[in-house]
């Protein structure tokens, strides 16, 4: 807000006017960058984002694959553990250097609640390296 205070004789009422140059300033700015940001805020509601692109990956003897089935059954290996051992045996190989790559293969119609499990314990022993194996795509 601005007033004019009297300087001298003349002057004995004050002038209560306010001064909205700052205000009509700010509101342009505003303007402006709600005009820049609401088309951008509109794009991004589209949304079908998976497009799959498999890279082959090098099997390597150390990498350890872990398989889990419509059943929530898991196997090391080809090999059927129960799931308490897995976190067990991810916490014997997590120290060795190098750390083995682990590649969960999850069945298609499988809960997601088995697959995120292993990869929580993935998480919790330290395991850097974690991909997923899937099947490439008959386009």
């Amino acid at each position: 807000m601005g007033m004019n205070i009297p300087s001298g004789e003349g002057e004995d009422q004050l002038n209560a006017t306010i001064n909205t140059t700052p205000l009509v300033d700010v509101m342009l700015v505003l303007l402006i960058v709600f005009l820049i940001a609401v088309p951008v805020a509109r794009n991004v509601k589209k949304v079908a984002l998976p497009n799959v692109a498999n890279v082959a990956t090098i099997t390597k003897p150390e990498n350890i694959v872990i398989t889990v089935d419509v059943e929530g059954k898991t196997y090391w290996n080809a090999t059927q553990i129960p799931k308490e051992e897995v976190a067990k045996r991810l916490r014997d190989v997590a120290p060795k250097k190098p750390q083995p790559e682990v590649h969960i293969r999850g069945d298609l119609n499988a809960r997601y609640e088995y697959v995120g499990r292993i990869v929580a314990y993935c998480q919790r022993a330290g395991i850097v390296r974690v991909g997923f194996l899937t099947e490439p795509r008959n386009d």
